[in-house]
């Protein structure tokens, strides 16, 4: 950022409020523990590894590299993965030991981690220390931002993507003329961390969101207003944030409408106060959040009409409970015009295709649905060239809809499989001679930029100190939703990941670097009976950053949740005097401070 004109705003700023906190180290728990399966072939000389993840192509470079082989001689096959939310994306060790010991044995050898195993050496996530102030003039405007992030990136680095991420989108979607903000990263003797469930961006949304809580509550600013007051117009747009962002398009003002008038903000105070009349602390928080989703920027699609009458997709991404092969296939039966059964979807393995970028960092649907639709679009002007040939007509008087090549103005058509299977006629014009097919291969650096805006209510028993989540609203843009539903789902897992980090979960080491919270006694999950009833809804501002106008939608859950409940939890216990708590808030944490208020 600016160091210079940023000293200068705060030194005329009439406030300024500070806060130093930690995020806590959590991990990401996935329904099964990583496991990995490799055989070695004499007669090829190639090794083939079955290892979930987030990307086959990363494995197979990784597992080369270290056996000393060429990548070619390594092929990686993943399919089905119960969970990943990023923390199973990179090459673990266990990887490239099975297919060395396979090698070594002359058979396949198989290793599956159990839970404890997986609590202690996955890769971990968050750790950061934060010490920030935000600078804001008599009237509330906001005029500057500084800090410093330290990052716990434990043992060795793996990645400084959430630290580096997190810095950049720190200002969020406020207008904030002038920032500036260092980024450290220590080691210690902990598990490494990596990105995580939105990478770097919950951390520091919590942070600006808590600054802007504590401002208005210290200087008597309405919460919503002064939030309102400083959002990013659309008139605005392109923008770029003080620390060097270009956020491409979207309308802050009316997502953070939406979500409070779908909270009933108006009508908490009567919730509030019912919940006295009960004996109970209730509270209301919100945050405003935005996402960096960038992501390897390479993807490759490969699309064969086969004539039998299927379609079949090859693409270098790989889900892991995304539900890739509904959405993916809707683009096909919206754009071929067939029936949903005829698309097949083939991912993960290495053999089939040259590049996959993986799925991480909302890129997947965004760079997949690029690649995707220039391959069909390639088809489809092939098509029209066999579909002319086989109609005896002009290649401009052909026309294409639904599943059929027609002559304009006429009833001549043709039917797409057919145009397939005419392609591998011995007559067919050579130069048109082949598979009805198409490839796609781009790489796509520009990041695109979800946001959106999350009201919560808690409720605390001051006897036990004991949160509960009484109601959640969120409002998430997209820029174009392929599958609501299935984002719905999304935005539903991520809220639960959030929700968890607040309130119950911490990868908690002693001094000594001895982790005491390897089970699952020990590591606190959230459940289904710990979350209320969710209400989402999608927001559909077309991103200008990719043709499609899609932004990433699996991270938005996530992202402002930290922010949401620490901000209810303080608004419940704000009449006691409490400004501030530490994550996660545990019955044990709020009930000290409750406590420590009556004192």
């Amino acid at each position: 950022g600016d160091a210079v004109a940023t000293e200068a705003a705060f030194r005329r700023a009439p406030h300024v409020v500070r806060l130093e906190t930690r995020i806590n180290r959590v991990t990401g728990v996935p329904l099964e523990p990583r496991a990995a399966l490799a055989a070695w072939d004499e007669a090829s000389g190639r090794y083939t590894i079955y290892a979930g993840s987030g990307g086959s192509w990363r494995i197979q470079g990784d597992v080369a590299g270290v056996l000393g082989v060429p990548a070619a001689a390594v092929r990686v096959v993943a399919h089905d993965v119960g969970g990943n939310y990023g923390t199973r994306n990179s090459c673990y060790p266990e990887f490239a030991l099975v297919a060395w010991a396979a090698r070594r044995l002359g058979r396949p050898v198989k290793w599956t981690c159990d839970r404890r195993e997986a609590l202690l050496t996955d890769y971990q996530s968050r750790d950061l220390v934060s010490r920030v102030e935000l600078a804001l003039d008599a009237d509330g405007t906001f005029l500057a931002l500084r800090g410093v992030n330290t990052s716990n990136i434990g043992a060795h680095a793996v990645s400084f993507i959430p630290l580096a991420k997190g810095i950049a989108v720190l200002p969020s979607v406020y207008r904030i003329p002038a920032a500036a903000v260092r980024g450290r990263a220590v080691l210690t003797n902990t598990s490494p961390t990596t990105p995580y469930r939105a990478a770097g961006r919950p951390e520091v949304i919590f942070v600006i969101e808590r600054l802007i809580d504590l401002a208005a509550r210290r200087h008597g600013f309405d919460r919503v207003e002064l939030r309102r007051r400083n959002l990013v117009p659309s008139s605005a747009m392109p923008y770029r944030n003080p620390l060097g962002l270009l956020y491409d398009s979207g309308d802050y003002t009316a997502a953070q409408d939406r979500a409070v008038a779908l909270a009933d903000w108006a009508g908490f105070e009567a919730r509030r106060a019912e919940a006295r009349r009960r004996g109970r602390y209730r509270g209301i928080g919100m945050a405003n959040y935005v996402e960096l989703n960038t992501g390897m920027p390479r993807e490759r699609a490969e699309i064969t009409v086969q004539p039998e009458g299927r379609i079949d997709v090859i693409l270098g991404t790989l889900s892991s409970g995304q539900g890739h092969e509904t959405s993916f296939p809707q683009l096909i039966v919206e754009w071929f015009g067939i029936d949903l059964r005829r698309v097949r979807l083939i991912t993960g393995d290495t053999d089939l295709m040259p590049v996959g970028g993986g799925s991480h960092s909302g890129r997947s649907m965004r760079l997949g649905a690029v690649v995707m639709a220039k391959a069909s679009d390639a088809i489809v002007e092939r098509g029209k060239r066999l579909a002319a040939w086989l109609l005896e007509a002009a290649d401009a008087d052909i026309e294409f809809a639904r599943q059929r090549f027609t002559v304009k103005g006429t009833d001549r058509a043709v039917d797409l499989f057919e145009v397939a299977a005419a392609g591998l006629r011995p007559d067919a014009p050579e130069d048109l001679r082949g598979p009805l097919a198409g490839i796609s291969d781009e790489t796509m650096s520009v990041p695109s930029y979800p946001y959106g805006c999350a009201v919560g209510e808690v409720e605390i028993d001051p006897e036990t100190g004991v949160v509960e989540v009484v109601r959640w609203t969120t409002v998430d843009d997209v820029g174009r939703a392929v599958n609501p539903l299935i984002l719905h789902g999304q935005t539903h897992g991520g809220i639960a990941a959030g929700l968890g980090q607040a309130l119950w979960e911490i990868c908690h080491y002693d001094v000594n670097g001895q982790m005491l919270s390897a089970t699952f006694m020990d590591y606190a999950l959230p459940r289904a009976d710990t979350l209320p009833a969710l209400t989402t809804e999608i927001s559909e501002v077309p991103a200008t950053s990719n043709p499609l106008g899609l932004r990433g939608g699996g991270e938005g859950g996530t992202t402002p949740a930290l922010a949401v409940v620490v901000n209810a939890i303080v608004d419940a216990l704000a009449e006691l005097g409490v400004e501030h708590l530490e994550m996660p808030a545990t019955p044990e944490r709020v009930w000290r401070a409750i406590q420590a208020a009556w004192a």
